[in-house]
């Protein structure tokens, strides 16, 4: 296999010296540039075109996910790795849709760090385990709501009067139906939701714990 080529960027000159020396030590990478902010990278990574890009998230000046948006087009055979600190929700997911590939916290062991490079190159996208967490559950709660999205309001209103508590008969008089088209309804809630009870209707709809 031909060494994978890669670009870093990184402010911080002890991290960026140490990444340097891990992959120019290791045969299977081929170390091209190492920038310290994203407007020099900007400038220079076209140029390379490198098979993967590590990338910093804060970044003196333009943060690397502004950098990843300015220059994912000029590099379309690049592969894009976040490696920073940040494990919030919002940096994980503002940086996937910049066009990341991948993202790693920079407490990650040394081997994972090198394996995960080689799995991107060959088309997978490593992240670290409390990286990968968060956007199952991201993936979750957005089909939960596109569950949730499509029931009717008749659905919604019968939710609504469950998770307050009224009996089948109670909502029916309230509705101006009848308790079968009250379970009617309901059947087709659970079908949508793919729940089996109303106690799991009303957690999925509503998000009780």
């Amino acid at each position: 296999m031909q060494p994978i080529k890669i670009c870093l960027v990184e402010d911080i000159k002890e991290v960026r010296e140490g990444m340097v020396s891990l992959l120019t030590l290791d045969e299977r990478f081929e170390m091209l540039a190492a920038y310290p902010d994203a407007e020099t990278a900007a400038e220079n990574l076209p140029e390379w075109d490198a098979d993967v890009v590590i990338m910093d998230i804060n970044l003196p000046g333009m943060s690397g996910i502004e950098c990843i948006r300015k220059v994912k087009r000029k590099c379309p055979h690049s592969q894009f790795i976040m490696f920073t600190m940040y494990e919030d929700d919002e940096k994980v997911f503002e940086a996937l849709q910049a066009g990341a590939n991948g993202y790693l916290l920079k407490k990650t062991p040394l081997s994972k760090i090198t394996d995960s490079l080689i799995e991107l190159y060959e088309g997978g996208a490593p992240m670290s385990t409390q990286i990968a967490r968060k956007v199952i559950e991201r993936m979750h709660m957005h089909e939960a709501e596109n569950e949730k999205a499509n029931l009717s309001s008749r659905e919604h209103e019968i939710l609504q009067w469950l998770a307050k508590g009224l009996l089948y008969k109670e909502i029916a008089d309230r509705l101006n139906i009848t308790t079968g088209t009250v379970r009617q309804h309901l059947h087709r809630i659970y079908e949508k939701l793919h729940v089996q009870n109303r106690t799991e209707a009303i957690n999925k709809a509503f998000g009780n714990k």
